[in-house]
C-alpha cells in the first residue's frame, strides 16, 4: 500500500508547498501558521488521493502488487478507494475550516478546486488523463504549479508575478523528471500498452522535448534578474546536474547502456534541489 501511495510524490508536494508559503514572507507578509498547516495537510491528502485513485481504476489486466491473488487484488482496490474517499472528505472539511477562519478567498478557492478537479480527471474514468498520455503533464502541473500556488495564496491572499516566474520553470523541470520515469518503465508500459507521454510521443520526439524543457527552465531562471528577481540566482546552482541529466539521456538515446538509477536520481536532484535552494533563499531573507 505504501508503495502505491508514492511517498516520493508526497515529499515533492511538501517541498513545493513550502516554497509557495515561503515567498510571502520575503514580500513582507507574516506567516499565518493556521493557514500553512491546514493547507499543508490538504495538499498531502489531495496527492495521496491522486496516487491511490489512479491505482483503483487501473485496468484489471495489470497487477497492483507482485504475486497477488484475485481476492487480494479486489481487497486492495476497495481499501484504496475507501482511503481516497476519506482523504477527499477530510480535504473538503479542511477547506471549510479555512473558510470559517476567513482564510479562504476566491483565488485560493479556485486553486483548491483546481487541485480537486485535477485529482479526479487524472485518475477516474471516463476522462482519466493518466491513460491518455497526459498523466505526466497533470502530475507536473499539480506538484509544481497548483500546489505552490495554494501555499502562496493562502498566505499572500492574491497572485504575484514572482510566483508565476518560479512555478513555470519548475513545472518544466517536473515534467522532465516524470518523462525520465517513463523511460525507466518503458518495457513494462509497452507490455501493458499504457498510454504514457513517452509512448505517445515516441523516443525520437521525447528526447528533444526533455532537453527543451530543461533549457527552457534555466533560460527563464537566468533571465530572472532582468525582471527584477535577482533573488532566484540560487536556482542556477543545479545547472551542472541539469547538464548531466541531458548527457545521460542522450547517451541512452544513442544506444548506450542506461544507468537508470543515476539518471532518475539526477532528474530528481534537478527538480528537488532547485526547489529547495529557492525555498531556502526566501526563508533566509
Amino acid at each position: 500500500m505504501l508503495k502505491l501511495i508514492r511517498p516520493l510524490h508526497l515529499l515533492l508536494v511538501a517541498l513545493t508547498y513550502t516554497l509557495g508559503s515561503s515567498i510571502p514572507a520575503y514580500l513582507g507578509r507574516p506567516l499565518n501558521a493556521l493557514a500553512f498547516w491546514l493547507g499543508f495537510a490538504g495538499v498531502l491528502l489531495a496527492q495521496t488521493s491522486m496516487s491511490l485513485l489512479s491505482e483503483v481504476f487501473r485496468p484489471h489486466n495489470e497487477p497492483l502488487v507482485d504475486d497477488e491473488t484475485p481476492a487480494q487484488k479486489e481487497t486492495l482496490r476497495n481499501n484504496m478507494l475507501y482511503i481516497s474517499i476519506a482523504a477527499l472528505t477530510v480535504n473538503v472539511f479542511l477547506a471549510y475550516l479555512l473558510y470559517a477562519n476567513q482564510i479562504l478567498i476566491l483565488s485560493s478557492f479556485l486553486f483548491l478546486f483546481s487541485s480537486l478537479l485535477l485529482v479526479l480527471v487524472y485518475s477516474i474514468p471516463p476522462i482519466r488523463l493518466v491513460d491518455r498520455g497526459f498523466g505526466e503533464l497533470s502530475l507536473a502541473a499539480h506538484v509544481a504549479y497548483i500546489i505552490p500556488s495554494i501555499g502562496f495564496i493562502l498566505q499572500f491572499k492574491e497572485n504575484h508575478r514572482l510566483l508565476i516566474f518560479i512555478v513555470i520553470p519548475l513545472t518544466a523541470l517536473a515534467l522532465a523528471y516524470f518523462l525520465i520515469i517513463n523511460f525507466t518503465t518503458f518495457s513494462s508500459d509497452e507490455k501493458y500498452q499504457r498510454a504514457t507521454l513517452l509512448r505517445q510521443l515516441g523516443w525520437e520526439r521525447a528526447v528533444p522535448l526533455h532537453h527543451s524543457l530543461i533549457a527552457f527552465a534555466y533560460v527563464l531562471f537566468a533571465l530572472a534578474p532582468v525582471f527584477g528577481f535577482s533573488i532566484l540566482w540560487t536556482s542556477l546552482l543545479t545547472l551542472p546536474f541539469a547538464i548531466l541529466q541531458i548527457v545521460l539521456l542522450r547517451h541512452v538515446s544513442l544506444g548506450g547502456k542506461p544507468n537508470w538509477i543515476m539518471l532518475t536520481s539526477t532528474a530528481l536532484a534537478v527538480f528537488g534541489l532547485t526547489t529547495y535552494f529557492i525555498t531556502l533563499t526566501f526563508w533566509l531573507r
